[in-house]
């Protein structure tokens, strides 16, 4: 437990401190956002924030973690470091997008092709690794299975869960991105899911086939405690930039954030064999991402728009909401969704009479 509390308030603390040196550094560069002008007309008085404060939280991450392990002695895992690879290649990825915005000054940065190849990669690399490494119980990070509250079914073999690890990545990281519209609402919701995942670790850990292999339910989970550092470094680092986006924002997060959040859910969510679990922790975000596929799907078929404006958040905003009405409200809903997903993984240990 001491590792998790280290991870958490040394990220918060890297964040919250590290933050307005980034919006200094970002600000005399000029590195503001640009509006799509096809956007909601509100926002057009938000060009020129700073953007790109992922960086900060991906950086106090990796410090919190590596914080954690220094003081602790504990040395880190495989899992918990693919994860971190995940975070970061990601987050590259979506740096070098927001960098070209900002440096071409325009509101398309990496082309989709471009994009997608540094995804695939970063994303394949974490596959193929996370089903090697065994640990001395021969239990590597992850297992070509479906997972939801734990793997079910017949192996869908090596080549097959590369692919599955590569479309929860691309759906996952695009759907953070859709998201992050609004100040704070990718955030918010990002946090209680690092939240839960932290709770779900440390479960985890505490049935654990390797201490209770008669147990019925128990976990072959291969480092569930380094799981739970990992997502308590990162939702610290996560509330502490949460501190300066919060609405009105004083920075963005950007795709280097966005992308990061995704990789690190999916992450979290492939090693703790909870993929299905996932989607709803993540109700929130699974449900912007619908609205744009009913949008897009809608409009090819009737020519007509469901929405007023696709994704969700902006539906709402030209129907006359507040942004701080559709923020707080985006993260009610998202706190039930993960109370709901929380529920479901306790459910089978409740007492059956």
């Amino acid at each position: 437990m001491t590792n998790i509390i280290i991870a958490a308030g040394v990220a918060l603390i890297f964040v919250m401190v590290g933050t307005p040196v980034w919006i200094r550094i970002v600000n005399r560069l000029g590195y503001g956002q640009m509006i799509r002008e096809e956007g909601p007309e509100a926002h057009l008085n938000k060009r020129g924030t700073p953007t790109m404060g992922g960086t900060v939280f991906i950086v106090g991450s990796l410090v919190g973690y590596a914080a954690a392990h220094l003081f602790t002695g504990n040395v880190p895992t495989v899992s918990g470091l693919l994860v971190l690879f995940l975070m970061t290649g990601l987050g590259l990825v979506g740096f070098v997008d927001d960098y070209i915005k900002v440096f071409k000054q325009r509101s398309l940065g990496l082309r989709s092709g471009a994009k997608m190849i540094g995804i695939v990669l970063v994303g394949v690399i974490f596959a193929v690794a996370s089903l090697n490494f065994p640990n001395g119980y021969d239990i590597t990070p992850a297992d070509p299975h479906l997972s939801f509250l734990r793997d079910f079914g017949p192996s869908i073999g090596p080549y097959l869960f590369v692919v599955w690890a590569l479309l929860l990545i691309a759906a996952m990281s695009n759907g953070v991105n859709l998201t992050d519209g609004l100040d704070g609402l990718a955030a918010g919701p990002a946090g209680m899911v690092l939240a839960a995942y932290v709770i779900i670790g440390n479960w985890q850990l505490r049935n654990s086939c390797y201490d209770f292999a008669l147990a019925p339910n128990c976990y072959s989970v291969r480092d569930p405690l380094d799981l739970a550092v990992v997502a308590a470094a990162v939702l610290g680092g996560v509330f502490g930039f949460l501190w300066w986006n919060a609405p009105p924002a004083k920075i963005f997060m950007g795709d280097t954030g966005s992308l990061a959040l995704g990789g690190v859910l999916v992450g979290l969510a492939i090693l703790t064999r909870t993929q299905f679990l996932l989607a709803i922790l993540c109700g929130l975000i699974v449900m912007i991402t619908l609205s744009v596929m009913i949008q897009v799907g809608g409009f090819k078929m009737t020519g007509k728009r469901v929405f007023k404006m696709a994704p969700l958040q902006h539906h709402f905003e030209l129907s006359g909401w507040a942004e701080t009405t559709i923020v707080v409200r985006f993260w009610l809903m998202s706190a039930l969704f993960v109370a709901i997903g929380l529920g479901l993984f306790y459910l089978e240990w409740m007492p059956k009479k």
